[in-house]
């Protein structure tokens, strides 16, 4: 493949382009993004409000016209490479694609963005208000960033005196789109770079100039709008004493980044279920059902709702029992895995947040610390130790904000929860593959 046209251009030329996609990418995805979160937002608002039956049953409805419109309703391409697709492409997939799996489109195109899908953008986002906005539990992250960034590619795809702006403008996009959902520049800037970088896309200056501009005009977006789309738990009390901050570091490192480590284990496995999209709903919806009938019981309606902000504030309003706390994390990752073993559309970064957050409060009696500090120290360990994004995780830690020794604390607790996260993961492959040696041993 031809290099793309602005890595021909000398180190200064292809910076200047970079920055200038990246400010064209961040306004036309920071202002995407913003209006269908906005949106989603006032679905789960009303959503939370109904009856519980409603609350219980509607999300299983909603994978199901997920999984209707991402199998049913749209193609799959059988069309031999280099020919054209038809006129109907903005619904048609290639061979092999996971259509509800836009998270690894993102990643899949990094480096290469001319690539990305745009034109399956509205099968998408009609796919992603079935399912986050009918309450199921996944969430806006993956959306916000698939959306920006297939609006910056779209956007220069169109015209090819703007194609050479179309790699830094879906990189930009991105990054403004998570910057203006979390608030926070640096988490959008994070995000698109640690992503991209599973697909080997390089931390060059060119990139991280683009998402660097991206993320501050997501976040200056949010700002002049005075947006609150996603609530993040800012801790108050600092720990007493340096030995405190380290022994809460590394017990909620360890239970947050290993419950969402599991998680991530089994989220990663039911994307890739083959089975028939009838029975994905099927079992996933029954799964769904029975995790949110039992967090009904156990927390409340509004702990079953979403992808967790409710269950957070339920946390917050009640002194539950440590072990209460512990099974509503447990239920949460549950409940998460069954949405997206029915082919759900939508994301499992703030899923692994909320999930982290409650996990780390099951501690916040046991070390005499406070809930805030244990809730934001868990969501930044559910971060990176499930969807393994230490940086991320990081960033959204100095964002927060807090007193020193509690940021040093959430800090510490990242790099704790991402060293278990990846032990976890390890150990998850290796008894997997020794079950298929085995089974295939058994079979001859």
């Amino acid at each position: 493949m031809a290099p793309h046209r602005s890595e021909q251009l000398s180190r200064g030329p292809r910076t200047g382009i970079y920055a200038l996609g990246g400010l064209m990418g961040g306004v036309v995805g920071g202002l995407v993004v913003i209006a269908v979160i906005s949106a989603l937002k006032a679905l789960l608002d009303l959503v939370s409000v109904q009856d519980t039956w409603v609350i219980i049953v509607l999300p299983v409805f909603g994978l199901a016209l997920t999984s209707w419109l991402l199998n049913g309703f749209s193609r799959r391409a059988a069309l031999a490479a280099g020919v054209q697709l038809p006129r109907s492409s903005w619904r048609t997939f290639p061979p092999g694609a996971i259509p509800a799996d836009i998270t690894g489109d993102v990643q899949s195109c990094a480096g290469h963005e001319e690539r990305m899908p745009w034109r399956l953008a509205p099968i998408r986002l009609a796919a992603i208000f079935a399912t986050v906005g009918s309450g199921a539990a996944m969430g806006t992250e993956a959306p916000a960033a698939y959306l920006a960034t297939a609006a910056g590619a779209g956007i220069c795809d169109r015209s090819r005196r703007l194609r050479r702006l179309l790699r830094p403008a879906a990189l930009g996009g991105g990054a403004a789109g998570v910057a203006a959902l979390m608030a926070i520049p640096l988490v959008g800037t994070a995000y698109v770079l640690e992503i991209g970088r599973r697909n080997g896309a390089p931390y060059s200056l060119e990139r991280v100039i683009a998402a660097l501009i991206g993320g501050v005009i997501g976040w200056r977006l949010n700002a002049v709008l005075d947006l609150e789309l996603i609530r993040l738990v800012v801790p108050k009390v600092p720990p007493y004493s340096i030995r405190e901050a380290v022994v809460a570091a590394l017990c909620i490192g360890v239970l947050a980044g290993a419950i969402t480590a599991l998680a991530a284990a089994a989220v990663y496995r039911a994307k890739d279920w083959q089975a028939p999209p009838v029975v994905r709903v099927v079992v996933g919806g029954l799964v769904s059902v029975a995790a949110a009938i039992a967090l009904v019981h156990v927390a409340g309606p509004s702990a079953a709702v979403g992808p967790g902000g409710g269950a957070i504030i339920w946390a917050e309003s009640v002194n539950a029992l440590p072990l209460t706390l512990l099974l509503v994390a447990l239920l949460r990752a549950v409940i998460t895995t069954a949405a997206t073993a029915a082919g759900g559309c939508g994301g499992v970064f703030v899923p692994f947040l909320a999930t982290g957050d409650i996990g780390g409060r099951v501690f916040a009696p046991v070390l005499g610390i406070g809930n805030d500090l244990a809730g934001a120290a868990g969501a930044a360990a559910g971060i990176a130790g499930g969807y393994h994004l230490p940086l991320t995780a990081m960033a959204m830690v100095l964002g927060v904000g807090g007193p020193r020794l509690s940021t040093l604390t959430c800090l510490a607790t990242v790099v704790i929860a991402w060293l278990v996260g990846l032990g976890v993961a390890r150990g998850v492959d290796r008894i997997e593959h020794a079950w298929l040696g085995r089974r295939k041993a058994t079979s001859h």
